[in-house]
């Protein structure tokens, strides 16, 4: 197996930015998920009930990001590293973890709501949980650090698609930090537990990946329809999830980071 494909999304929701390489750091890829936009609660804003995110691209640069996005200007920010620090919340039932504000007006205006833009200043405060070990920590990412997904998986899909009479989906709909080739279709369903040698570096295969509605909105213009979460439900129901892909832990601690390559080789420890 080998990585085939690398992608980040510096602020959670938005356009995916492709790599070739990617420094990977306790809490994911260098850069992935710092960035939230939150409402007037500080509860994270996602695609789930804002796909307008799907037309923001947030490119980073070091010390901050560019914004750009149909219709609005450019804006060039900076991490807020001395702003005050507010409590977010990735979910509304989740606990809150601190952030600082970059922003509020062109994120509102952008989106067409009331909202500001939080910027993650240390990523070792928010725990992945038990099920990951007591030391794992994430971004602003659902749940885990970095998801990958399986070409053959994809493959598998889209022919239960065409079966159905609807039209295969890209990959970038589940939208994966890491993609790999060379696995059978559902080779990832028996990692879990296992860990992953990719590269350099080893990666815990934690969980698998519960789909939800994101998956049926079009990530190049935000349209939504029904697929492929309709079929995941006649075909990938287990334990009460819809599952496509898996979630990893890296096995570094804080401070450490390594790197992995598109084209570098993916092997399942025993």
């Amino acid at each position: 197996m080998r990585i085939t494909a690398l992608h980040s999304y510096p602020v959670k929701g938005c356009h995916r930015i492709d790599h070739d390489e990617a420094r990977v750091e306790p809490a994911g890829l260098a850069g992935d998920r710092r960035w939230m936009a939150i409402d007037a609660d500080g509860v994270g804003i996602t695609q789930r009930e804002t796909p307008r995110l799907t037309q923001l691209t947030a490119r980073p640069r070091p010390g901050g990001l560019r914004l750009s996005a149909p219709g609005c200007p450019d804006l060039d920010l900076d991490e807020p590293t001395d702003g005050p620090k507010v409590s977010v919340r990735v979910f509304r039932n989740k606990p809150p973890y601190p952030a600082r504000v970059a922003e509020s007006d062109w994120i509102s205006e952008f989106l067409g709501r009331d909202a500001r833009l939080a910027w993650q200043s240390d990523p070792t405060t928010r725990p992945v949980g038990g099920i990951a070990g007591p030391d794992a920590r994430v971004s602003f990412a659902d749940g885990y650090p970095i998801l990958l997904a399986n070409t053959a998986s994809l493959d598998a899909v889209n022919d239960w698609l065409i079966e159905g009479g609807d039209e295969p989906v890209p990959m970038h709909r589940f939208r994966p930090n890491l993609v790999v080739t060379g696995a059978p279709a559902w080779a990832e369903d028996d990692w879990i537990g296992r860990r992953l040698r990719i590269g350099d570096l080893t990666f815990h295969a934690a969980k698998p990946c519960d789909r939800c509605r994101v998956t049926t909105i079009d990530q190049e213009t935000g349209e939504t329809g029904r697929q492929p979460l309709h079929v995941l439900g006649k075909h990938r129901r287990i334990d009460q999830g819809l599952l496509f892909a898996i979630n990893l832990v890296p096995d570094l601690t804080a401070g450490e980071t390594g790197v992995i390559r598109v084209g570098d080789t993916v092997l399942a420890e025993s």
